[in-house]
């Protein structure tokens, strides 16, 4: 129930579905008043949330910093590799489809072929609300394969759905095999918040190394402090997804 919950509500509270509610209810409603004021609320939200510069700003300030690999030490004994960068296309069960995320993988390999993980553990079965066959760790360890990672070298967990999930049967697999500060922890930037505190919580904390940036570096431009931008729009989408998924995740006790 609770995973079900939580994808609705973070649909739910999109700037986007908002704005648009607001403009759609501004049509229906006939009194002049309340619909002037929901028109502009509508078309105010939709030039906030557009805005590049305070997307940017919001992503900056969210997001986990990049590591880079020559302030990296230590050699760290796993990878733990989340998912949720795969795209299944119907009928087409040859190949990998990678969407935004496609960097949690390329730059775990970069990891390992520096020799700075010495294996790689990928967790993730699937987040969708219906099923899927094909679970991504298993799709994701197709690829590192394609990439010259050899299959002694991983290890899949594709029983998990959300990142609590991910961290509870992490600690699970290499409770005996190792200890949490000989494991480097792989997703987004914009997840890492999370993801780390479920580690923390599961009583697995981990160093961190974020991957898949949107934010860039400040700039203030004609186009990115003026022009609507639908990117921006997309980013506040994650961002604020992810907000939820913490806010829910602290409610029930997984943070």
């Amino acid at each position: 129930m609770f995973f079900l919950l939580s994808k609705i509500l973070a649909y739910l509270i999109m700037p986007f579905v908002v704005s648009c509610s607001l403009l759609i209810a501004s049509v229906l409603i006939r009194a002049p008043r309340l619909k002037k004021r929901l028109r502009i609320a509508g078309i105010a939200m939709l030039l906030f949330f557009s805005n590049e510069f305070i997307a940017n700003e919001v992503s900056l300030r969210w997001e986990v910093p990049i590591t880079p690999f020559a302030s990296i030490t230590k050699r760290y004994e796993w990878g733990i590799l989340l998912t949720g960068v795969t795209r299944h296309e119907d009928g087409l069960d040859d190949r990998v489809f990678f969407g935004r995320g496609a960097d949690r993988v390329t730059h775990t390999v970069q990891l390992y072929k520096l020799g700075k993980i010495k294996k790689i553990l990928v967790s993730g079965g699937s987040g969708r609300l219906v099923g899927r066959d094909r679970k991504e760790a298993d799709e994701v360890a197709d690829a590192l394969k394609l990439m010259g990672v050899p299959d002694s070298v991983v290890v899949k967990e594709s029983a998990s759905r959300n990142t609590h999930e991910s961290a509870e049967a992490v600690k699970k697999i290499l409770y005996n095999r190792t200890t949490p500060g000989a494991c480097l922890l792989v997703t987004s930037a914009y997840h890492m918040r999370r993801a780390s505190a479920c580690f923390r919580k599961s009583g697995w904390p981990t160093d961190c190394f974020s991957t898949d940036f949107h934010s860039q570096s400040r700039k203030f431009s004609p186009d990115v402090l003026l022009i609507p931008s639908l990117e921006a729009l997309g980013t506040w989408q994650i961002i604020i997804k992810e907000w939820v998924g913490l806010i829910s995740y602290w409610v029930v006790g997984y943070v």
